[in-house]
């Protein structure tokens, strides 16, 4: 009788979870900057998942899962890399450097012109701090609302607005601080 309730288990999880697993491996992806570790990563957090499936409670899968990865990503991140991880609660103001190097992204539209131009936003995207990146990743690339991205990273909507908001001056900086037809 056990392994009927575990394969019912099994069943409902790869209903309500694997569906998920590309919104995953991009946020990892995003955060580790690499694509074997975003690999490692989501695989980790995809067995943490199961493991803990039962404190799942009916609601936004996409986000619940994309809180295991990311917290999973900021410990692997701890264990293999340490100097990449920017505590959660620091951030880093245009002062600092963080954000100077970044200078920020025109129109949409412009940025859809070119594949030179997706290639260049990509890198510009990848030198956001940690904090800024995430944030921008789940926003623009996952489609999250401000709500889920406070569920997801664990953050009052205010400071997702702040990070947003900051995220979007700097990319919107660091594009126009460069010649358009410089090659990144």
């Amino acid at each position: 009788m056990a392994w009927i309730a575990e394969r019912r288990r099994r069943s409902r999880f790869e209903k309500v979870v694997l569906q998920h697993l590309d919104a995953a491996y991009a946020l990892a992806r995003w955060l580790t900057r690499n694509d074997a570790d975003a690999a490692d990563v989501v695989q980790e957090a995809v067995l943490r998942a199961y493991r803990y499936f039962d404190t799942y409670r009916e609601g936004d899968a996409k986000s619940w899962l994309l809180r295991i990865v990311r917290r999973t990503c900021y410990s692997w991140l701890e264990r293999n890399r340490p100097a990449d991880v920017v505590p959660l609660g620091a951030e880093p103001g245009e002062e600092d450097g963080g954000t100077s190097a970044l200078q920020a992204a025109g129109s949409t539209e412009a940025l859809l012109q070119s594949r030179s131009d997706l290639r260049r936003l990509d890198v510009l995207i990848e030198a956001l701090p940690a904090p800024l990146r995430e944030v921008i990743v789940l926003r623009e690339l996952h489609e999250l609302g401000y709500g889920e991205i406070a569920e997801v990273t664990g953050v009052p909507i205010g400071t997702v607005m702040s990070r947003l908001h900051r995220a979007r001056a700097a990319l919107r900086r660091a594009w126009e601080g460069k010649d358009l037809g410089d090659a990144v």
